[in-house]
């Protein structure tokens, strides 16, 4: 089996039976923010994208990239069809001229022609990607490979009861907003970055322990900010609270508790796997690669800058009554939702400023009241959740009909946030969840994840639990690590005040737990 790294989390997976191309990413994403790192964008795509099939794992623009699949990815292909709730990725894939489709069932392996066995499981959360995420296993003459890309699957003893795992492909980095853009403290963004980078690693680690994969390859991330306004999010800066540590950082972490099996590809990196070895070739010097990433970086951002400059270049649409249309947008599904209007629990506030981002003056202060189910002009009052950002982006948002502000504004780190209280997932689920589909398959989700009751428990120290996260159902048993009267499951990082049950990472949840005797 040949493994050809094609940058981020795409790669090219050859066997005798046929090839697979994997989320195939090389243009900027979220509002021209990420770019790929190492750049994959002076790769022959023409020539990787002539392939039997495709897998792409999920809707993340960093995973995909609608110019890439249309232009330069075969449409001969079969695509191999994660089992989600809707339909947003076929039919999305089909609108790029994809035709031939391979549907397939969670958890279920499937045998394709020459005997190339898959099995893709679909992790179907309205806070796994935009309503999905997915993780590929590949199997052909005894060599098998998980593609786990990054998904954060609850067990992955499904995979490691099919045979021993010769290569393990995962996320390390992070892909999140958080801590940067909050409006805090200097101090406090170091400290509180340092604690989310340390959970990334902690998680990694015990994915990698579970599957005990031959190999081990850090894939999907850190994606690289070439716009002046984010460079600083780069981590080139000595930052220990930076939360996007790129491969070469990987390797380094994982000497430290013993990892000696990693493999970092580079694009146009080829490993060949067999099942005693696996052997690399690179296009550069490794070692000399990453102890050069600012140069490499700075010479990206000069590239790249017309690029940039391009896409701001389409956003603004003054024309467009902001207001006006987020009430005609917004308004009707406030109006259907329950459990996540209810979760969110007060007014949602957004400040748009004359620039691209949070310089600039504050021009329209506009609220997303939840309990009074409208969309209307900021009132001087308390909120809860407050967001900056740049007019010509939600212009933008509303020119396209963006259902999924996620995976467009707040990914793209082109706002700053402040809230009161806790973390509440509920308000990023909604924004998630911007068309009647998407609405309501998560209100329904969110309706059954309140009803089923958790009768198994776990015993945690001094401490019985039940034994499934109220977050997203995670295995405490696994992923549950108790300091004093503090539980945290390590999947999502989220804590709870074991004497009171009570979450101190977001509202809305409460774990039954009792101090045994």
């Amino acid at each position: 089996m040949r493994i050809t790294g094609t940058g981020h989390a795409s790669m090219r997976i050859e066997t005798s039976a046929g090839s697979i191309l994997c989320d195939p990413w090389v243009n900027p994403a979220y509002f021209a923010s990420w770019f790929p790192f190492p750049d994959n964008s002076l790769l022959d795509w023409k020539e990787l994208g002539d392939v039997d099939y495709l897998y792409v794992s999920h809707l993340h623009r960093d995973h995909f990239d609608a110019k890439n699949l249309k232009e330069n990815i075969s449409k001969k292909a079969t695509v191999l069809l994660p089992e989600y709730p809707t339909s947003q990725l076929e039919d999305e894939l089909r609108e790029l001229g994809f035709t031939k489709f391979f549907k397939t069932k969670s958890n279920e392996v499937h045998e394709l022609d020459g005997g190339l066995k898959v099995m893709i499981q679909a992790l179907i959360s309205p806070t796994d990607g935009p309503i999905g995420d997915s993780s590929l296993w590949i199997e052909h003459e005894g060599i098998r490979v998980l593609n786990q890309n990054d998904a954060r699957p609850t067990d992955l003893g499904i995979f490691a009861e099919l045979g021993h795992v010769h290569a393990h492909m995962l996320q390390f980095s992070g892909a999140i907003w958080y801590p940067m853009v909050y409006e805090l403290p200097e101090s406090a963004k170091t400290a509180f970055g340092k604690q989310k980078r340390d959970r990334q690693f902690d998680r990694t680690w015990r994915y990698i322990d579970d599957l005990k994969a031959d190999h081990v390859f850090p894939i999907a991330g850190p994606p690289c900010f070439l716009d002046d306004e984010l460079w600083q999010f780069n981590d080139i800066f000595g930052d220990e609270g930076n939360i996007f540590p790129d491969q070469g950082v990987f390797l380094e972490e994982y000497a430290k508790v013993g990892g000696t099996n990693g493999i970092v590809l580079l694009p146009g990196s080829v490993t060949e796997l067999s099942e005693k070895e696996a052997t690399t070739t690179h296009p550069t010097d490794l070692a000399e690669f990453f102890k050069n990433k600012k140069q490499h970086l700075e010479e990206m951002r000069e590239r790249k800058a017309p690029i940039i400059a391009a896409e701001k270049a389409s956003w603004r649409h003054p024309e467009i009554d902001v207001l006006g249309e987020l009430k005609k947008r917004i308004e009707p599904l406030l109006e259907e939702s329950i459990y996540m209007a209810q979760g969110v629990g007060g007014p949602v506030r957004f400040d748009l400023t004359d620039s691209f981002g949070t310089s600039g003056e504050v021009i329209e202060s506009i609220v997303v009241d939840f309990p009074g189910k409208q969309v209307r002009p900021y009132a001087d009052e308390k909120v809860r959740y407050r967001f900056k950002t740049g007019r010509a982006l939600i212009e933008h948002l509303i020119h396209i009909d963006e259902g999924d502000w996620v995976n467009s504004l707040f990914l793209s780190c082109r706002f700053s946030a402040a809230r009161i209280g806790q973390y509440n997932e509920f308000v990023y689920a909604f924004f998630k969840c911007l068309s009647e589909e998407r609405l309501q398959y998560a209100e329904g989700w969110y309706d059954e994840h309140e009803k089923a009751v958790e009768s198994e428990d776990t015993q945690l120290g001094e401490w019985t639990v039940q034994r499934r996260c109220p977050h997203l159902k995670a295995d405490l048993s696994r992923f549950g690590i108790v300091d004093g009267n503090t539980l945290t499951c390590q999947l999502h990082g989220w804590k709870f005040d074991l004497p009171s049950g009570r979450c101190l990472t977001s509202v809305g949840h409460k774990i039954r737990a009792e101090k045994n005797a």
